[in-house]
């Protein structure tokens, strides 16, 4: 029984990026339909759904994907409602990559920092900048959900707000605290992690700012393209030493993220019940990650 993975975009062309990984992790057949919504979506799970014999569910899968996280969300949410019983597919959810990117920053930091208060320490202090864009939102949702106590950041306080209010809606018990570009001097020397999420080649915070950032353990730039998001941070750091802190680039993320998104394709195939969003691709990218550490030892 072949592989047949299902590539939903919202977008008007599905993401090549998307498509070569999948083949890379071993998806035999790629079906890939762009423009999806709501509507039109039903028929094409309808078609996934009953081609097969129900033993025969697990050797089909969704990939839904595109840079509007709203458009994907609700998408989303209509496939869920389109399964039933046990009649359905595995799906990853993962628009403009922004899941699996989001839980792999997740990853690089733990391995330095702790987001949980101890008897010792308090809740670890998290700036993303950038924080209202596609990769932002998700870093800051698992951030929170991972214990700490977020600073999401946008060139607008209004938007920051905005997506705090949205994401303490779906989780009550998430810290999370709307901060401004004017704002980052009153913020930044008390912060234990630094996410840049802002957009390629967009400097969000410099090399004199940096400065200021006294309690800094750990800082991360997801933007690949020059010039840095944050300076001074090449895109291939991972992991370098600079003073107090440590460092890494988009690149260095990413060889976090290439693993966990290609793990994840396979880890559909396995069941067809599996609906793997940020939280759940946090549990895969930290069992990689353990088992990465365990090979080493």
């Amino acid at each position: 029984m072949k592989k047949i993975l299902l590539q939903l975009d919202v977008d008007p062309q599905p993401c090549s990026f998307d498509a070569i990984v999948a083949v890379d992790a071993g998806a035999d057949v790629l079906l890939r339909h762009g423009n999806v919504s709501p509507k039109n979506v039903v028929s094409l799970i309808h078609g996934a759904l009953f081609t097969r014999a129900a033993s025969d569910l697990a050797s089909t899968s969704i990939f839904l994907g595109g840079k509007n996280i709203a458009q994907v969300e609700e998408v989303a949410s209509q496939i869920s409602k389109t399964f039933f019983n046990s009649v359905c597919v595995s799906v990853l959810v993962d628009p403009a990559g922004a899941n699996t990117t989001a839980a792999a920053t997740i990853i690089a930091a733990k391995r330095h920092i702790s987001f949980q208060p101890s008897t010792k320490s308090k809740a670890c202090q998290a700036l993303v900048l950038g924080g209202t864009g596609p990769v932002g939102q998700r870093v800051s949702r698992l951030l929170a959900n991972q214990g700490a106590h977020v600073h999401l950041a946008s060139r607008s306080f209004e938007r920051a707000s905005q997506h705090c209010k949205l994401l303490n809606e779906k989780f009550p018990l998430a810290r999370l605290e709307p901060t401004s570009s004017e704002m980052l001097e009153k913020v930044i020397n008390s912060v234990d992690l630094l996410v840049s999420a802002g957009g390629p080649g967009v400097e969000m915070l410099t090399e004199a700012q940096l400065s200021q950032a006294i309690s800094t353990t750990v800082c991360i730039d997801l933007n690949a393209v020059p010039p840095a998001g944050i300076a001074g941070i090449q895109a291939t750091d991972t992991a370098r030493r600079d003073g107090t802190k440590i460092l890494y680039g988009a690149l260095g993320v990413g060889v976090i993220k290439m693993e966990l998104h290609k793990a994840a394709i396979q880890q559909l195939f396995q069941t067809n019940d599996r609906w793997l969003d940020a939280e759940e691709l946090l549990t895969i990218a930290e069992e990689i990650d353990v088992s990465s550490e365990q090979k080493y030892q």
